[in-house]
């Protein structure tokens, strides 16, 4: 996605905006879905794995990927991207995790 980014369709799937090629057609994995499946299973399971092993909250306070990829902990937001765009309260992962 970018800000020259529009909706495309099979049909007429490309567009040239500013000198650039654009290919912005919806849902393209669904076009493939047993590779994009895989695909999908392949980069998610460890964490899972890690999830289900450890507990969200063992699994992100040893993981920095999920530590960063928590949205909300112990019913707090602890995204500030989200906090942000909807004006509501933030609370640092790191202080949700080590209340937990």
């Amino acid at each position: 996605c970018f800000e020259t980014s529009r909706a495309t369709t099979h049909s007429d799937p490309t567009y040239v905006e500013e000198g650039v090629i654009h290919y912005c057609v919806a849902n393209i994995p669904g076009a493939v879905a047993r590779t994009s499946t895989l695909a999908l299973t392949s980069a998610t399971l460890p964490y899972l794995v890690k999830v289900a092993q450890h507990g969200v909250t063992g699994a992100a306070q040893a993981d920095p990927a999920l530590h960063l990829g928590l949205s909300t902990l112990g019913g707090k937001l602890v995204s500030r991207p989200v906090a942000d765009a909807h004006e509501i309260a933030f609370t640092d992962p790191a202080e949700a995790l080590a209340a937990r």
